[in-house]
């Protein structure tokens, strides 16, 4: 390690007095003008990361659905997967240490985690189209290099086409080509071949209106466009060239407020999604003949994917083992009809992408989203190989096309990460397989009416949960409060948890009215007020 170059370079990228920031789920996240220290020093912990794993690691720059004056970084493992959690505590460590421990840091880093700085290290780096990503993305190629790290700067991609290309070139090219080309090319064969076993017709059906948070999912939805068949007629709003990103728009915006983005003229019965800022999310909607608003969220998409997923598994006649993984934040009706109608198992883990995603890896075929609109499905190696061989070998034409059909969703299907290009292909396809629209889809099951607030307290810690958050340990007192409260409600059900970002608790409550809804969240915000140590005035219903 070259000390030198280390301390000139540090003080390019000196860290401001008293500024200390957490890796979580989504990296790290701040204002812009904050963060040039920090990717400068996971420019450096890739390189680390890299020589550790033998492999490609990902750096990108994003804050995703957050205003767009914040930015944010975060690292990607070399199967596309999120930074392993023993290595969060190093990125933390990494990014508070005071200019002149930085070299103590890195020694003590690369002994815990037996780093051999002589081996090579290679880093993609992608960004958003924040204003401040390209300067911040700089900084990280700085910190790369102050290590002898080669890199490959992919520049404007979605955080989920970079997932992509660190897992193409980790599998030397079994996942793919480590290139946008290659990533518009698996993916829009896949999804022509499976639109080119559905019987309907309706051009109708094809049309889709997409609000792209003003971010970077309009420019690559733009690139890939030519790919897409004559049938898809996709329009792009809020693309960035009028409007900011994320603002009054974008998935977050639609799913939080419960009503359209700005930006976008909804007629009748139009199909229309929303993707986040950095295109990881995508939520669905439409509006009635009443001109009501009717949203679609993870949980429905979840259930859409299983229900064709389940058909083809009977189909193929092979005892793979299905499963939906969800978080406390499922509408009790996604579950519901899940387990009671369709027959698939559901898992609840703790919230965050990490935890569904090392859940949903348990089983040949694991299908998890958030309600927000995050999600996935995951092929087991052994269901992939089964698959791909019964496409091959297969006498019996019924089951041959059912694995054909498997197979093309397995391509389609961005297994590394949550991906609304990919997420909104597989829907479309679906849609066109089963001829179905959108108020069908919307009708599967209706979502009870639920609410969610927050309270600000004193310190969020005091809150510790248990049964994947489903029930509060501490302080003493709260959970029986809770319990007695949904007692007084039909089919309701109500949970806290601590923010895993600023000193706010959650709160979600469901019942049968929306009326309820609201008095039951209203009841439990002041429970927690009360119980928790809340701060300023208590919440007003």
């Amino acid at each position: 390690m070259d000390s030198e170059a280390l301390r000139k370079y540090s003080a390019l990228h000196p860290k401001p007095a008293g500024l200390t920031l957490q890796y979580g789920t989504a990296g790290f996240r701040t204002k812009a003008e904050q963060l040039d220290h920090i990717v400068f020093r996971m420019g450096l912990l890739a390189v680390l990361r890299s020589k550790a794993v033998t492999g490609t690691i990902g750096i990108m720059v994003t804050a995703s659905h957050n205003p767009e004056e914040d930015n944010g970084v975060k690292l990607v493992d070399p199967l596309g997967e999120m930074l392993h959690p023993s290595w969060e505590e190093y990125a933390t460590q990494l990014a508070n240490a005071e200019d002149q421990e930085l070299q103590k840091v890195i020694t003590e880093i690369c002994q815990k985690a037996a780093v051999n700085l002589n081996k090579d290290a290679s880093v993609f780096i992608g960004r958003d189209t924040r204003p401040s990503s390209e300067k911040l993305s700089q900084s990280v190629i700085d910190g790369i290099q102050v290590l002898g790290g080669q890199y490959h700067d992919y520049g404007l991609v979605t955080t989920p086409q970079l997932h992509y290309m660190v897992c193409c070139q980790n599998t030397q090219g079994q996942y793919g080509k480590a290139t946008l080309e290659g990533y518009y090319e698996k993916l829009s064969k896949a999804f022509m071949e499976l639109i080119k076993q559905s019987h309907c017709s309706g051009e109708s059906q094809r049309h889709l209106k997409i609000d792209c948070a003003n971010g970077i999912g309009a420019l690559k939805l733009s690139e890939m466009k030519p790919y897409f068949p004559q049938e898809v007629l996709i329009h792009i709003y809020n693309d960035g060239t009028k409007e900011k990103l994320n603002h009054l728009c974008g998935a977050d915006f639609v799913k939080v407020h419960q009503k359209p983005p700005g930006g976008l003229d909804m007629k009748p019965n139009e199909r229309c999604c929303s993707f986040d800022g950095d295109a990881d999310r995508i939520v669905y909607y439409y509006k009635d003949t009443a001109g009501h608003f009717h949203l679609i969220d993870g949980d429905k998409i979840a259930t859409l994917i299983s229900i064709f997923l389940k058909e083809l598994l009977a189909k193929v006649k092979q005892n793979f083992r299905m499963a939906v993984v969800q978080t406390a934040y499922a509408n009790g009706n996604s579950t519901r009809y899940l387990q009671e109608t369709l027959k698939v198992p559901v898992h609840c883990v703790k919230t965050g992408v990490k935890h569904l995603h090392h859940k949903a890896q348990e089983f040949d075929v694991g299908v998890y989203f958030e309600a927000n609109g995050h999600g996935t499905v995951l092929f087991s190696k052994a269901a992939e190989t089964k698959i791909r061989q019964l496409v091959k070998e297969e006498k019996d034409d019924e089951k041959r096309e059912a694995a054909k059909m498997l197979e093309n969703m397995i391509d389609l299907i961005n297994q590394t990460v949550g991906d609304a290009v990919s997420d909104m292909l597989v829907i479309e396809a679906i849609l066109a397989l089963k001829g179905l629209t959108v108020q069908q889809w919307d009708a599967l099951y209706t979502d009870l009416p639920n609410r969610l607030l927050k309270v600000q307290v004193a310190d969020r810690r005091v809150i510790d949960t248990t049964d994947a958050e489903r029930r509060a340990l501490t302080p003493p007192g709260l959970q029986e409060k809770i319990d007695a409260l949904v007692k007084k409600y039909k089919l309701s059900r109500a949970f806290v948890r601590p923010s895993g970002t600023e000193d706010v608790v959650r709160i979600y409550a469901e019942a049968d009215t929306q009326e309820n809804a609201d008095a039951l969240a209203h009841e439990v915000s002041l429970a927690v007020f009360h119980l928790a140590g809340g701060k300023g005035a208590p919440p007003q219903p």
